[in-house]
């Protein structure tokens, strides 16, 4: 991989990029111009984390877009086999490839629950828990049941914790449900603007910069102060100030207008950058060699 020289490893799950259709519910791996779009969306993200990283993303039978239309149990069963693709590929990271490295685990929507998936099924012993600096689940949903039933499962609460999960749910003011966070549910999340876990606001000018990419991973479009946000107290999303749902639109017809999902890592870009150099050294101090 490339990054040899970097401290850590990265682990990073890409999200839904496959339409499919109401037969093919998952991404076919050797399709060559689906293998194109899926490494181009992980090219998208890989930019908040390659400083610090050195770089490993498998390729996997991600669930279509089909399949979550569909929902019920033919996403279920999608999402198994993608799951058991995702688990495969990072137990033979773990034993042909880590060599005792810490590791950065990383995923955005899909990505961010197979990723889950993964640490609830592999993470289970203290030496490999104690390897984890941290897992962004960005897009994703972590609950208090599911923390309580897997021990190495642990909401970050600061910005230098280490081991923990760093997830949010970007949607605006007014949205009270979302095919990500229903009715009912609420999620543990972290403010990435100014790292607590509360409902204290961040202000835009807290944001260091909103980074829109393309599928080369070149930045864009780069607006600092672009937006504030505040964790909303019942559903745990992260409420977005600043912008609206007519300037960001949700380009996917499975998500309402102001669900500001697919901007999760855009809108709030540098503060991740930052924050992963901050808990990479973090952990390093933690754990310098006794």
């Amino acid at each position: 991989g490339a990054g040899d020289d970097r401290p850590v490893d990265l682990f990073i799950v890409c999200p839904t990029v496959y339409s499919g259709s109401g037969t093919l519910l998952n991404m076919p791996l050797e399709d060559e111009k689906v293998r194109a779009e899926f490494v181009g969306a992980l090219r998208m993200e890989v930019g908040i984390y390659a400083g610090s990283c050195r770089v490993y993303a498998p390729f996997y039978r991600q669930a279509s877009l089909s399949a979550y239309a569909a929902g019920g149990e033919v996403m279920e069963s999608a999402l198994d086999l993608a799951a058991a693709d995702v688990e495969q590929a990072f137990r033979y990271y773990l034993t042909e490839l880590n060599s005792d490295r810490p590791f950065v685990l990383a995923g955005f929507s899909q990505g961010s629950h197979l990723m889950i998936e993964v640490m609830k099924r592999c993470l289970t012993t203290p030496q490999l828990r104690q390897r984890l600096v941290a897992a962004y689940a960005i897009g994703g949903t972590l609950t208090e049941a599911e923390c309580a039933a897997y021990p190495q499962l642990q909401p970050a609460r600061g910005e230098r914790d280490t081991g923990v999960i760093v997830a949010f749910n970007s949607e605006a003011e007014n949205v009270k449900e979302s095919l990500l966070v229903p009715v009912g549910m609420k999620t543990l999340a972290i403010n990435p603007l100014n790292w607590r876990t509360d409902c204290k606001p961040a202000k835009a000018d807290a944001n260091l910069g909103a980074c829109f990419t393309d599928y080369t991973g070149r930045i864009q479009k780069e607006i600092p102060a672009l937006c504030g946000a505040y964790l909303d107290a019942s559903r745990g999303t992260l409420k977005v100030t600043g912008v609206s749902p007519e300037q960001y639109p949700p380009n996917l017809t499975l998500f309402a207008p102001g669900v500001y999902h697919i901007y999760d890592y855009q809108f709030f870009y540098r503060n991740l950058q930052k924050n992963v150099e901050t808990r990479v050294r973090a952990y390093q101090q933690a754990h310098k060699r006794k």
